[in-house]
C-alpha cells in the first residue's frame, strides 16, 4: 500500500497544476483557478497513504471482533477535523487549502491510532520491518520527486502555461517519474515491487492469452 499511494501523493503534488490544467483550465476556469485547485489537491494528496491505510486497518478490526474501535476512532476524528481545519483556516488563514489539509490530518490520526491499536492488540506487526520499507519507499519517492520537478518546470519554461503544455509536461514528466522510481526501488531492493508488477501483470497477461 505505501509503495503505490506515497509515489502518487507526490506525484499529484508535484504534477497538480498540469493534472488539473489539463483537465479544466479554459474558459471561465483560469490560470489563477487552476493554481487554486492544484493547491487544494496537493493538500489532499498530503492524506493519501493515511487514507489507504485505513482501508486496510478497518477491515483487521472487524476480523477480531472489535468493530467499535473503528467507530470511535471516526468519533474522535470529528473533532481532531474541526481543530484543525479551525485552526488552519482561522488561525493560519491557509481557506480552502486549510481545509483540505485538516481532511488529510483526519486521514493521518486515524490511521496512525489504528495502528497503534493494532499492535498492541496482536502483540506486533513488523513494526521495524515496514518502518524500514517505510524509509525505502520515501527515498524513492524523494528521488522521482526532484525529478519530476525539473522535468515539469524545463516544460512549463520551454513550453508556457497552455493546456497543450500541461498535457505535454504530463507526457513527459509521468513515464520519467516513473522509470525513476522504479529505477530507485531496485536500487533500494524492495522486495515488494515484484509483488505489485505481478498483480498489474497478470490481469493483463490473462486477457491476452484468452484473445489469443
Amino acid at each position: 500500500m505505501f509503495l503505490l499511494t506515497l509515489p502518487s501523493s507526490v506525484g499529484l503534488a508535484v504534477l497538480g497544476k498540469s493534472i488539473i490544467g489539463s483537465i479544466y483550465e479554459g474558459g471561465k476556469f483560469e490560470v489563477y483557478d487552476t493554481q487554486q485547485t492544484a493547491l487544494a489537491l496537493s493538500c489532499y494528496a498530503v492524506g493519501l497513504t493515511g487514507y489507504a491505510a485505513l482501508k486496510v486497518l478497518n477491515p483487521a478490526f472487524y476480523a477480531l471482533g472489535s468493530a467499535r474501535v473503528p467507530m470511535m476512532v471516526s468519533l474522535a476524528s470529528i473533532v481532531v477535523n474541526f481543530a484543525v481545519a479551525s485552526t488552519m483556516v482561522h488561525v493560519a488563514g491557509l481557506g480552502h487549502a486549510g481545509l483540505a489539509l485538516s481532511t488529510s490530518a483526519v486521514a493521518l490520526f486515524g490511521f496512525v491510532v489504528l495502528f497503534s491499536i493494532l499492535r498492541k492488540r496482536i502483540g506486533g506487526i513488523h513494526g521495524r520491518e515496514l518502518a524500514a520499507h517505510l524509509g525505502k519507499i520515501s527515498v524513492a519517492s524523494g528521488a522521482m520527486a526532484g525529478v519530476i520537478a525539473v522535468s515539469s518546470y524545463g516544460m512549463s519554461t520551454w513550453l508556457g502555461a497552455s493546456k497543450l503544455a500541461h498535457l505535454a509536461d504530463l507526457a513527459v514528466s509521468i513515464p520519467l517519474g516513473l522509470l525513476v522510481y522504479y529505477g530507485a526501488c531496485r536500487a533500494l531492493g524492495i522486495a515488494e515491487l515484484d509483488g505489485v508488477i505481478k498483480a498489474f501483470v497478470r490481469p493483463v497477461w490473462r486477457r491476452l492469452k484468452r484473445k489469443a
